[in-house]
């Protein structure tokens, strides 16, 4: 059986009713902002170094190339041996971005893209519904895919297939989930719809599993999202944080005659949640998701929780191809995270989706006005990395200018409403056998 969680309710937001009448006087106003607030439609194919202009969803910090941190005093170094072409370190409560490497840079994501998928199927299908598998169900798989071992005309629970995704990230079990939601086509449409919905930009989805495909890319900063909407779910934290489970194998006769159905042991390839020869379980490790694939290299986003701070790694394609080099890199940016958390002034946030309460309808509206995104720090004594850009707008000026200040007050409103997105206990799972 998958882990439980103990579900928290979110707290009420604290934000007092004037400022939200305001906000909503002044929304009407907000929508004669230009649509310079979203970086220009990047292209959908990765290039070998990271483009001098990218989105700025979250800040325009996050839209510049090279690594973005705030060294404030006491602020440790970031790890010097983290090789990723791609990462990020966020609260992922507050949703504040610590520091940020290429975090709009878009890449092949590999099966990290499963936590997309499993954000917008998880909550169609209840995990006690049953499904037998035809042929075309397994239909169109690529070659080399990683299967959990489903079977033709064999019956499983949706229960066993979400346990086939997370746990051995099977392509197979994608596909199945994928014709029960109305076929591979509908699907990828449903993923990139949520992706648009979550603000996730930089996601063009072209296969629901991940699996390589020309023009399939997301980013460091989308694959954060993706984790941090589906933490939301509790089925989600259940599956992600789940180290191992029984699978349903195949159906035989017992010397009585009688059909039994056998049964084997999956464990969880995320390696900081699973443990390895040379990888040893991260302390505080939750989940999410992990992949890999020739284009792709290795990709893992993390969450893990230390002393009551929940923190977001995303790491996308080490340089460095040492065995479980992107789990080894990404204890090491938790580790400086966790260090690091209450100390570095933010350069940049996670947005909430669109449809969230309060929230702006322009996307990094609201890293603007909390200037977490606006490159400058807070306080005397920060060394920003990478400067700010020339203008210092990176089109998020371009609005406040010709709103006059308006959109900054509407933006702050939704800042106090949606700053926080309080998680679930996320550690309180079953104890690892």
């Amino acid at each position: 059986m998958p882990g439980t969680f103990s579900s928290v309710p979110a707290p009420k937001p604290k934000a007092s009713r004037s400022l939200l009448v305001a906000s909503a006087a002044l929304i009407s106003l907000s929508l004669t902002a230009p649509a310079a607030l979203a970086a220009p439609t990047p292209s959908t194919s990765p290039s070998a170094t990271p483009p001098a202009k990218m989105s700025t969803v979250g800040g325009t910090r996050l839209g510049q190339p090279g690594t973005q941190v705030n060294l404030t005093a006491g602020v440790p170094v970031l790890p010097k041996d983290v090789t990723a072409r791609s990462w990020i370190v966020s609260d992922a409560e507050s949703g504040e971005v610590l520091a940020a490497h290429n975090a709009h840079w878009r890449l092949p994501p590999a099966s990290t893209l499963k936590m997309l998928f499993a954000d917008t199927v998880l909550p169609r299908f209840p995990k006690s519904t049953t499904h037998k598998v035809v042929p075309t169900d397994l239909a169109g798989m690529g070659a080399g895919s990683s299967m959990v071992g489903i079977k033709e005309g064999q019956t499983y629970t949706v229960h066993d297939l979400w346990l086939g995704v997370f746990l051995r990230s099977g392509n197979d079990a994608v596909h199945v989930l994928s014709a029960m939601n109305g076929g591979v086509e509908q699907t990828v449409k449903d993923m990139q719809d949520h992706a648009d919905e979550l603000q996730a930009l930089d996601t063009h989805v072209v296969s629901p599993d991940g699996y390589d495909q020309a023009g399939q890319v997301s980013s460091a900063y989308d694959l954060s999202l993706f984790a941090r909407s589906g933490l939301q779910k509790k089925d989600f934290r259940e599956y992600c944080s789940t180290v191992r489970a029984k699978f349903p194998g195949d159906t035989t006769k017992n010397a009585k005659g009688q059909s039994v159905r056998g049964s084997f042991e999956i464990q969880n390839t995320n390696r900081l949640l699973s443990g390895d020869t040379d990888v040893p379980v991260y302390q505080g490790i939750a989940g999410v998701k992990n992949g890999n694939t020739t284009n792709a290299g290795a990709t893992f986003t993390g969450v893990a929780e230390r002393g009551g701070r929940v923190l977001l790694v995303t790491v996308m394609n080490p340089e460095k191809k040492e065995h479980n080099e992107v789990y080894k890199e990404t204890a090491k940016l938790f580790d400086w995270g966790f260090q690091a958390a209450g100390k570095a002034t933010p350069v940049g946030e996670l947005v909430p989706p669109k449809g969230a309460v309060g929230s702006s309808a322009q996307p990094g509206a609201s890293a603007s006005a909390s200037g977490s995104g606006s490159g400058s720090g807070k306080g005397a004594g920060s060394k920003p990395v990478a400067a700010a850009s020339a203008d210092g707008s990176g089109g998020i000026g371009v609005a406040l200018a010709i709103t006059g200040g308006v959109l900054v007050l509407l933006a702050g409103a939704a800042f106090l409403v949606n700053r926080r997105w309080p998680l679930p206990d996320l550690v309180r799972r079953r104890t690892r056998p």
